[in-house]
């Protein structure tokens, strides 16, 4: 009996991507604690490999090939034109998820994230690395504001952790997890953002549970068509319109002969900490205002700001970020189409945090557990055989 069957190949395929995955949480960890590592890219060019080969190693059909050809092929002219790589690495990983139990994975990604993540704190409080605490002026208007950040660096840092755990623990256990369970998650959650004084995240995650409560208790909206719609519109639809709509606010702000006195525009750009002036600010080549996105972004699009929707068309160009939305729609379509309210509510969520922050637009994978519920759900949305798992328990 020859070893190259196709479960055997299936087997090495998981495997290679379980160790890519891995390695990936691993990094990770280290980026989110105060550990000094210079060599992220070629960790990267690692995992890559080992997905790529992942890839590689499954028998597909000649349809499949063509799909996966035509979407490696694009990636690489992005990473040509931009230098950037993590669209290529995006895509390999997406690709690499057709034959994972995405439940299973899901866990182990949640144990290693709830294990590192204490892990960070422990060594925090017992003054081993990282700060309990700092003190600084967050530009919010307090000169030596206090908050704590139990080793991840910035509270904000501290916060994203916290909030993706959430969203992991509620893809995973908000359908049968019990009363209790509920107001505990909610209890620790108001004291990390006590802790942390994000205002952004007490908006965040007082809707998200609100909405998962919600759906534990009327199980009957995972079915409703209308719910989908909406949660699409005021999920991607919202984020990516005020996006559009901040770009253009800054472009008009910001004039060759001067800069607009706008006291409304001010007003709220202070409540927001700045995110719209930094549309302008926080590129050296001004290159997040909207007159100057591109089709296709280039080298120079290499700075840091919030406001993570405005932040992929800054880094990637509009096509390739008009591809990512509409992967999340047919994302959302495979939710509906399995009455998987969580990875809506997941969706929601996420799209709404990252139009202020950019946590999750970022190279570190290992933030990125969604992409494991995103790969699953594209390849049946594009007729992969056999059912994708939901995820429930």
């Amino acid at each position: 009996m020859s070893f190259w069957t196709e479960d055997n190949r299936k087997k090495i395929g998981n495997c290679l991507f379980y160790v890519a995955l891995t390695i990936e949480l691993l990094l990770m960890l280290v980026e989110r604690s105060e550990i000094v590592f210079s060599l992220e890219s070629y960790v990267f060019r690692v995992t890559f490999l080992l997905l790529l080969v992942a890839v590689l190693v499954v028998k597909h059909d000649l349809k499949e090939w063509i799909g996966i050809l035509v979407i490696l092929g694009f990636t690489f002219f992005c990473y040509r034109l931009s230098g950037k790589n993590e669209l290529l690495r995006l895509a390999t990983f997406l690709l690499a998820t057709r034959d994972i139990d995405v439940r299973k994975a899901m866990k182990y990604s949640f144990y290693v994230c709830v294990a590192g993540f204490g892990l960070i704190g422990l060594l925090s409080v017992f003054g081993i690395m990282g700060d309990i605490a700092i003190v600084a002026d967050f530009g919010r208007g307090i000169p030596d504001e206090k908050r704590y950040v139990f080793g991840f660096g910035h509270p904000n840092s501290m916060f994203g952790c916290i909030y993706a755990l959430m969203l992991m623990w509620l893809w995973l256990y908000g359908k049968s997890a019990k009363w209790w369970g509920y107001v505990i998650a909610a209890v620790l959650l108001g004291l990390v953002i006590w802790v942390t004084r994000s205002r952004t995240g007490l908006i965040i995650v007082v809707a998200t549970m609100g909405l998962a409560v919600l759906a534990r208790l009327f199980e009957k909206v995972s079915g409703n068509t209308v719910g989908y719609g909406v949660g699409f519109v005021f999920a991607t639809g919202l984020a990516v319109v005020l996006t559009i709509m901040a770009a253009w606010k800054a472009d008009q702000i910001y004039r060759p002969e001067g800069v607009v006195d706008d006291k409304k525009f001010w007003a709220l750009d202070d409540r927001i900490g700045n995110r719209i002036s930094n549309l302008y600010y926080g590129a050296e080549d001004r290159g997040a205002v909207l007159s100057r996105w591109k089709l296709f972004a280039g080298h120079e699009s290499e700075s840091y700001f919030d406001m993570g929707w405005a932040r992929l068309f800054y880094w990637y160009g509009i096509i390739p970020t008009v591809l990512i939305i509409l992967c999340i729609v047919a994302i959302l379509y495979v939710g509906y189409k399995k009455k998987d309210i969580w990875t809506l509510i997941m969706v929601m969520s996420l799209s709404i945090y990252t139009l202020a922050e950019a946590t999750f637009v970022s190279r570190y994978f290992g933030r990125l557990f969604f992409l494991l519920v995103a790969g699953v759900y594209l390849w049946y949305f594009f007729g992969k055989k056999g059912e994708a798992d939901d995820g429930q328990a």
